[in-house]
């Protein structure tokens, strides 16, 4: 059996679990110890209560490190339902680099998407539909990991996100795991 510190494990974190493994509030949220039995790794980087998709995790502290730090830059895919209408000038905004309250985030890769992907499963719950209000699809690809980066971007340029789903950390990525598998990568 693989030891904890050689492991990196990919987890499709489902919506409304925190990427900790226990929770002291009352009641109780769903925490990563419902999906992941291995002992002795942590989650490398965070993804919000509300996020969903890919999380890495591991018992080697300079892999975690390597994986999360800044100055390594590695890349993240985020696919993002946006509540608007995707504009050039939106997305010129996002591909120079958003001001935001802690300073301009790093240019990113961002393009609009004209439907949601094939693969990409249905939230539970749903997300919020109003027949007045339309909503369009984003993939961005950013490599920092500022607290809750994406949607501060998003709102910044006008497109408050509604979804949240990160698909690849730098070289890991998705590959068909349905929320909640986790796979040794």
């Amino acid at each position: 059996m693989q030891s904890a510190a050689s492991m990196l494990i990919a987890l499709n974190k489902p919506y409304g679990v925190l990427c900790q493994f226990t929770d002291r509030s009352t009641p109780p949220r769903r925490t990563l110890a419902e999906f992941i039995r291995q002992k002795d790794v942590y989650a490398a980087g965070r993804l919000d209560f509300d996020s969903e998709g890919l999380l890495l995790l591991t018992g080697d502290g300079a892999l975690a490190h390597r994986l999360t730090d800044p100055r390594h830059k590695q890349s993240k895919t985020y696919l993002v339902q946006v509540e608007g209408v995707v504009t050039p000038a939106a997305l010129d905004a996002l591909r120079r680099g958003v001001a935001l309250n802690d300073g301009p985030t790093l240019p990113a890769q961002a393009q609009a998407l004209d439907t949601p992907p094939g693969w990409l499963w249905p939230r539970d719950p749903p997300v919020r539909f109003r027949k007045s209000v339309p909503d369009a699809w984003l993939e961005l690809v950013i490599r920092e990991g500022r607290n809750r980066q994406v949607r501060r971007m998003t709102a910044a340029v006008g497109l408050p996100t509604l979804r949240l789903i990160r698909t690849r950390i730098g070289e890991h990525a998705l590959d068909g795991l349905a929320p909640g598998e986790s796979r040794v990568v």
